[in-house]
């Protein structure tokens, strides 16, 4: 260790889940004078190692900051205010998306939930929430920059369609994956009703999250170990042809946890062709936002209405979160019917 190195503790703003603290160090050591970065979900904070002369924290911070994509650092915490009000807004938002959504299931147009399982229509919704989530921003942030990258080098079109299709692409493969290897378990009812409750509590740990009222909630929220996660993150920084397919592909192993509990639903399936065509609807879900960012600067959170967007997307996935829990507790006979869709 260089004698002259020293640990500094900065406090990062903007930080959401798992996918930022692995954003944010994977960004700080590409500085000559950081050694090493841990970032803490919890605290909201950084902790680097390195040597940055006799400069003051202030001066550190701000220059640190430059090399974030989607955080900034600073000397003080971040000061957040709850916005009450935006919830007048949001409930009956979401209120709205459950009526419309039991309209839909009675006349037999679209089956959102069914009992003890996650259907194709839940993971197309699912996807499309997950695209416009603060953890997915972290992906439209790459987006962004491999995008402004090959627009330099006269090249627009071709990396998005190789970002895209290589995503799709392997969210299909990989999962096929996972639901094959959800057959060597043979879960049984038992089983198979234990991981219904697990992904049910994960998708209201989100909804929480989104909710962005809790901060010890963020931490629980299961994630990839962060040694796959940071690999994938490395992956952003190949330069090569295939680079944007490669990072495409990388996005299945971010810590994103709307992506990682419909992984966990895909290993229930104990089916190749199930679980590939649940995580490839889950990624065409994500498609359209994603592709937007593509080729704009299209952001939900630098909207003056994302407070209430978030608000409203997370009470729809804390509904999505009760029909599950519900459906699991009925499909194994612990409950009477609930709902009569």
């Amino acid at each position: 260790m260089n004698t002259n190195q020293k640990i500094y503790t900065l406090h990062v703003h903007g930080m959401h889940c798992n996918s930022c603290v692995i954003l944010t160090e994977t960004e700080l050591v590409d500085h000559p004078g950081v050694a090493s970065a841990k970032s803490s979900l919890h605290a909201r904070t950084v902790e680097i190692c390195g040597d940055f002369g006799d400069k003051p924290l202030a001066e550190i911070a701000a220059e640190l900051s430059g090399l974030l994509s989607e955080h900034s650092l600073s000397t003080e915490p971040e000061k957040k205010q709850i916005n009450w009000k935006e919830f007048t807004i949001a409930i009956p938002v979401a209120l709205g998306f459950a009526f419309l959504f039991i309209l839909l299931q009675k006349l037999g147009i679209v089956n959102l939930v069914n009992a003890g399982s996650v259907t194709y229509g839940t993971a197309f919704v699912i996807g499309v929430i997950a695209s416009l989530s603060t953890c997915m921003a972290v992906v439209g942030g790459i987006v962004l920059s491999m995008s402004a990258t090959f627009a330099k080098e006269g090249d627009k079109v071709r990396p998005q369609l190789l970002f895209h299709g290589g995503r799709l692409a392997s969210f299909f493969i990989l999962g096929g994956v996972i639901g094959t290897l959800g057959a060597a378990f043979q879960l049984g009812a038992v089983g198979t009703f234990v991981l219904g409750i697990i992904i049910g509590l994960s998708m209201l740990l989100l909804g929480i999250n989104l909710l962005d009222i809790f901060n010890f909630t963020k931490h629980l929220q299961p994630a990839m170990p962060k040694f796959i996660s940071r690999q994938a993150f490395t992956v952003t920084k190949l330069n090569h042809t295939l680079t944007p397919a490669l990072i495409g592909i990388a996005t299945f192993f971010f810590p994103c946890g709307f992506t990682q509990s419909m992984q966990i639903y895909t290993l229930s399936t104990g089916s190749f062709l199930k679980g590939a065509l649940t995580m490839f609807i889950f990624a065409l879900g994500t498609l359209p936002v994603l592709a937007l960012i593509s080729f704009s600067s299209f952001s939900i959170q630098n909207s003056a209405k994302a407070g209430i967007f978030f608000k409203s997307a997370g009470l729809i996935v804390i509904l999505f979160a009760i029909f599950n829990i519900i459906n699991s507790l009925v499909a194994i006979g612990l409950i009477p019917p609930v709902f009569n869709f």
